[in-house]
């Protein structure tokens, strides 16, 4: 086992004792963050910035693009009850360009590897650029942003070594108990999906959805495949990593290069604004799920991936995407993880790609731009001032420049008030879920979950792994107990050698 050492005091890098590193300054504890955040801002603002040219996250990708074609209906109802978004018009369709991603791991590792994929939709609507940006999972290990850099680290290569170590990755969770319902999903079939048109998308973090008088309600996204969901078992993933690490890759462009275009379809669930008390979870917890037989799947439109890149760098790797992208009639709830994320995510992109990455064609909207915004490293346009004055780059003017729009419908205007605090969430029931998931599932899923997971955790210091079975099971006791059988007794874990065709199908743990 490695040697522990006394930690030392943490700072920022001005020096200063970080006394809370695990909550963002809020209006009140569920509230919107507000913008004093030094050390969150400080932190997220380095860690976006750490490395160059490749994306820190979602370094291994491959897109396609197609199209999204609205249903116009919830229910037999029209869409504009809940949103006026143009893009959820009913026959409407939408060019679309898709990034499939694997999260930890560089840009040319292996596409079998134990990871969350990213799941990106740029949306090119008539009102601008709509950005969906999620994963395969439908939830995430945490739930304030001022630990994102924290988490990325735990998972990625060790500073020292460049390996990566299961035990820097349960000494976190251990320690970070609202990522016990995750690292449950991660750890077993659904860790590893079997390619990228096989797997399902979300947009993870509740959204708002808002309609011409201004009302909202709370939704989340998903994508679910029409070809079907398969996942892997570990001696599966190992079995293809051994032949191709770019099977995920190879599949998407060789099956649009046949026309066998895959699709999703869009389905939404929808939450009245609100507390919710009668939940024993907090509806804006993006640990959590919203169980469907409480608030119900309504399918909203399907998506078709029909083309693929003529460049990869040119229009994969430059792709840039933020949850902080939409469009009139969508908007973001007080989520404090998307709304950490919705700075993060575009300033990467500002570093990354360059100041001017919007005016890249793959990030460019089809809607003409007219933006006083100009300069800047790259910037190409010489559409500067093809209906207005050059020499006139601000706004008010009483000369020659540009307008404020109007609004297409009544302003929504929630109501925010509370003590500035660090403070988490009141309803954090780190474990609920992550049991039912556990049970939830099929037991050939159950019994590659258990495998994995005492295969990583005995390479773990011994603290860790007590840490590790405390926390499964207060989700479940089964589950703990398990774990620890397989610790104390490796033939007590069950056989992995089987696959999930001779398995079964996955389960439906949603």
């Amino acid at each position: 086992m490695k040697k522990h050492h006394q930690k030392e005091t943490l700072t920022n890098q001005q020096g200063h004792p970080v006394t809370d590193n695990q909550n963002a300054r809020t209006v009140g504890k569920r509230g919107p963050m507000v913008l004093e955040n030094y050390d969150f801002l400080e932190k997220i603002s380095h860690f976006d910035r750490e490395k160059i040219p490749e994306r820190i996250v979602h370094a291994r990708g491959a897109g396609a693009y197609g199209y999204f074609e609205s249903y116009g209906e919830l229910d037999g109802e029209p869409l504009s009850k809940y949103t006026r978004a143009k893009v959820f018009e009913k026959g409407k369709q939408t060019p679309v360009f898709v990034r499939f991603s694997t999260v930890n791991h560089g840009k040319h590792s292996p596409e079998t590897l134990r990871d969350p994929r990213g799941f990106a939709v740029k949306f090119y609507t008539e009102d601008g650029n709509w950005d969906l940006v999620g994963n395969n999972l439908k939830i995430f290990f945490i739930r304030d942003p001022i630990k994102f850099p924290d988490f990325v680290h735990a998972f990625q290569p060790d500073p020292v070594t460049n390996i990566q170590d299961p035990e820097r990755i349960m000494d976190f969770v251990s320690q970070s108990p609202e990522a016990t319902h995750m690292i449950t999903f991660l750890f077993s079939p659904w860790g590893i999906p079997a390619n990228y048109r096989y797997m399902q998308g979300s947009g993870v973090h509740a959204y708002r959805w808002v309609n011409a008088e201004g009302k909202a309600v709370l939704v989340k996204y998903h994508w679910e495949p029409v070809q079907g969901i398969k996942n892997l078992t570990q001696t599966e993933a190992n079995q293809i990593q051994g032949e191709n690490f770019n099977h995920a890759t190879e599949d998407l462009y060789n099956a649009i290069e046949e026309g066998n275009y895959p699709e999703w379809e869009l389905y939404v669930q929808i939450m009245e604004e609100g507390e919710h008390p009668e939940l024993d979870f907090d509806p804006l917890d993006p640990t959590k799920l919203w169980y469907r037989d409480q608030f119900p799947w309504h399918k909203v439109g399907k998506m078709v991936l029909n083309d693929n890149p003529k460049n990869y760098h040119a229009e994969v790797e430059q792709s840039a995407f933020g949850t902080g992208v939409l469009v009139d009639g969508l908007d973001f709830s007080d989520d404090k993880l998307l709304q950490g994320r919705t700075y993060s995510y575009s300033d990467t992109q500002r570093y990354r790609v360059g100041p001017n990455y919007l005016q890249l064609p793959i990030n460019s909207p089809i809607k003409g731009i007219r933006t006083n915004q100009n300069g800047g490293q790259m910037d190409y346009r010489t559409d500067y001032a093809e209906d207005k004055s050059p020499h006139i780059n601000y706004e008010p003017s009483a000369l020659d420049g540009y307008l404020e729009a109007e609004n297409p419908g009544e302003e929504h205007e929630p109501y925010v008030e509370g003590h500035i605090v660090r403070d988490p969430i009141e309803r954090q029931n780190h474990f609920g879920q992550a049991g039912e998931t556990y049970r939830r599932m099929n037991e050939w899923e159950q019994n590659e979950l258990i495998n994995n997971l005492v295969n990583a955790l005995s390479q773990c210091h011994e603290t860790i792994q007590n840490h590790m079975i405390e926390n499964l099971t207060k989700a479940d006791s089964e589950y703990g107990k398990r774990v620890a059988q397989g610790l104390n007794d490796p033939n007590a874990t069950p056989d992995p050698k089987l696959n999930s065709d001779e398995i079964g199908h996955p389960s439906d743990p949603y």
